[in-house]
């Protein structure tokens, strides 16, 4: 029984009995390698400026703006003691000078106003350009990349480079050109005090050494804290994205509050070191203030000197507004080292998926497969694995004639639907050829293979929008009378027309508000719309009704006339159809021919029958081994 899960007083989930639950097993237990990176990698800013540039324009009016701002704020405090010296002292009643001094102050701040405006403005658009171009840019290669990537890549580590890692590149540049404004009033703050009083500024900046000697201590703990909250909430949002995928399979096994307690210990971890990683962030400000105070307090000294008549009111007035406004910046600056260090290990994993080599790409005189294509088939001595070390298939030669349906029958594990996936040549062979229409499916365009390739799997994906949107997935061009001849050859239509809306009824994702039949129904109009020379099936029938089936199977005799069918099935029917049978077993073709051959061989091929249309009380217990060594003793 599933114990209740509550708070202790730390805000840790417990147990009834008081335990905390154990490490979670949900999601991956793996971290990214380099997740943080230096504070600033030239590098990575290369690779986001070559996002930056064609938005140039806007970047050079935010920082100019930033810049009229910056300047601004060193004006005022000049402005302010040229009316202290010049209107207000006594011995110094010059009304214009006051005067004088009023416009030019809302004269400033009437630039300043304008300028932050313009600068915010520019800086804004430019961000979102930008992020749209990285966001395009990912999906782009993602659409092209290899299975093989896709295959060993968890879906919810590459969303959170696509929604969190962009979202620490944009933080970033929203305020990084905000940073050129700091580092320029930072050090105009200091060449202008210098300039009023090179003593009192020395003294005045006596300080700095301090904040430099704490931050030298801060930087390493602080690498280690963001480091760890990166690696902590990437392994959270992980486990989040497998158990969203796999809800049905945990509530129909009642693993609702198990998963709670397991996603809970994920969720515990990322919450400590966020707040460790915040404490971080957040330490230098008080610092900072602290050091402001005691800078304020060395003005004290400017405060005897005007007594002694070494300076003047002006002077000092004007330091104390410097020395206010001088660690604003250092303070800004401060919790932009962090922002900078996201935004590196961010860019990094960006880049690096940007950078996913895609090796199955088109050559560069690879030829179009359309319109001439006879549509056959083979395999020449294909050796293919997953893993080279251990291949899938070894050394199969196969030959499916024009218009001939061939089925692909075996053992789990044989290598069948990996034999249908080369021939759509979403992966390459380690040895051989697999060749369609006479030609080198590496020789040929991948547009051209995929316009002659259509495949049904055995769960088929249909995508939110509507029913005609999806039948004519694979051929956008297919006009509506084709849709609905389509869905009515394959059975469809009866229940599309009963949908609210018909043909335009929408889906919902991936067809949840359809039963699997209907979405596989589906799934055969949009292979006929395509209109391809060759059909795969890989398992299509396996998980349909029986009246479904047989619409189906109707719908084949129309489907594959006229076109090579390389089929993936158990289903007795589909089967007994098909112009011959290869066996595969381990890897290798083990029997060929029709399926009244095969029984009478009483091989693997019978065995199988054996399996799948009699009872198990039927069949003698040596006659249940499928593997190699079984077939050899009988």
């Amino acid at each position: 029984m599933v114990q209740n899960v509550d708070g202790d007083s730390e805000g840790n989930a417990v147990r009834d009995d008081g335990t905390r639950p154990p490490r979670a097993v949900v999601g991956s237990p793996r971290t990214e390698d380099e997740l943080f990176g230096q504070a600033f990698d030239k590098n990575i800013v290369r690779r986001i400026w070559a996002f930056i540039q064609p938005y140039r324009i806007q970047l050079v009016i935010a920082v100019t703006g930033v810049l009229i701002c910056a300047g601004v704020q060193l004006l005022i405090p000049l402005i302010i003691r040229y009316a202290i010296e010049h209107a207000i002292t006594p011995g110094s009643n010059d009304g214009s000078a006051l005067l004088v001094a009023t416009g030019v102050f809302f004269l400033a701040i009437l630039v300043n106003c304008v300028a932050s405006c313009v600068q915010e403005s520019a800086i804004g658009k430019m961000v979102e350009l930008v992020l749209f171009d990285i966001r395009r840019a990912m999906f782009g290669h993602l659409q092209r990349v290899s299975l093989s990537f896709m295959d060993k890549t968890e879906v919810g580590r590459l969303m959170s480079r696509l929604q969190g890692d962009i979202g620490a590149i944009q933080e970033f540049l929203q305020t990084s050109v905000l940073s050129v404004g700091d580092i320029a009033l930072l050090f105009g703050i200091i060449v202008v005090m210098l300039w009023l009083d090179s003593s009192l500024a020395l003294l005045t900046l006596s300080v700095l050494p301090v904040l430099f000697i704490i931050r030298i201590f801060w930087l390493p703990s602080a690498r280690k804290a963001f480091m760890a909250a990166t690696e902590t909430n990437s392994a959270a949002n992980g486990a989040l994205a497998e158990a969203i995928h796999a809800v049905r399979a945990v509530q129909s096994m009642d693993r609702q509050q198990v998963n709670f307690l397991l996603y809970d210990d994920k969720a515990h971890a990322n919450l400590k070191t966020q707040l460790t990683a915040a404490k971080y962030a957040q330490v230098m400000v008080p610092i900072v203030d602290t050091l402001t105070g005691l800078a304020m307090a060395v003005i004290v000294v400017g405060g005897s000197q005007v007594v002694n008549g070494r300076n003047d009111v002006g002077v000092t007035i004007a330091f104390l507004f410097y020395v206010q406004r001088f660690f604003d910046p250092i303070r800004s600056l401060t919790l932009q080292y962090s922002v900078m260090q996201r935004a590196m290990a961010s860019g990094k994993r960006l880049t690096e998926v940007l950078d996913v080599h895609i090796e199955i790409q088109d050559k560069p005189d690879a030829k179009s497969l359309w319109p001439h294509m006879d549509g056959s088939v083979e395999f020449r001595n294909v050796t293919f694995g997953y893993d080279p070390k251990h291949p899938v298939l070894k050394n199969v030669s196969l030959n499916v004639n024009p218009g001939e349906t061939v089925a692909l029958v075996g053992p789990t594990g044989s290598g069948k639907s990996s034999a249908m996936a080369l021939v759509h040549r979403f992966y390459d062979v380690q040895q051989g050829q697999v060749l369609v229409g006479g030609h080198d499916v590496r020789d040929v365009t991948q547009e051209s293979l995929g316009r002659q390739v259509a495949m049904v799997l055995q769960e088929p994906f249909l995508f939110t929008g509507t029913v005609f949107d999806n039948i004519r997935y694979h051929r956008t061009d297919a006009t509506g009378d084709e849709v609905i001849e389509a869905a009515k050859a394959v059975g469809a239509d009866n229940f599309i027309i009963g949908m609210p809306g018909g043909y335009n009824a929408v889906i919902g994702e991936r067809g949840g508000n359809l039963s699997l039949g209907q979405r596989q129904l589906i799934s055969f109009a949009r292979a006929l719309v395509a209109d391809a020379k060759i059909l795969v099936l890989d398992e299509a029938t396996a998980n349909i009704d029986s009246y479904t089936e047989m619409l189906i199977q109707r719908a084949l005799t129309r489907l594959l006339a006229g076109r090579t069918g390389l089929v993936i099935a158990h289903r007795l029917a589909t089967i007994r159809r098909a112009d011959r049978i290869i066996v595969l077993q381990s890897g290798e073709v083990v029997e060929t021919g029709k399926h009244d051959q095969l029984m009478a061989r009483d091989g693997l091929y019978a065995k199988l029958y054996k399996l799948n249309y009699a009872s198990f009380d039927d069949i003698p217990e040596d006659q249940l081994d499928l593997t190699p060594q079984g077939r050899r003793q009988t």
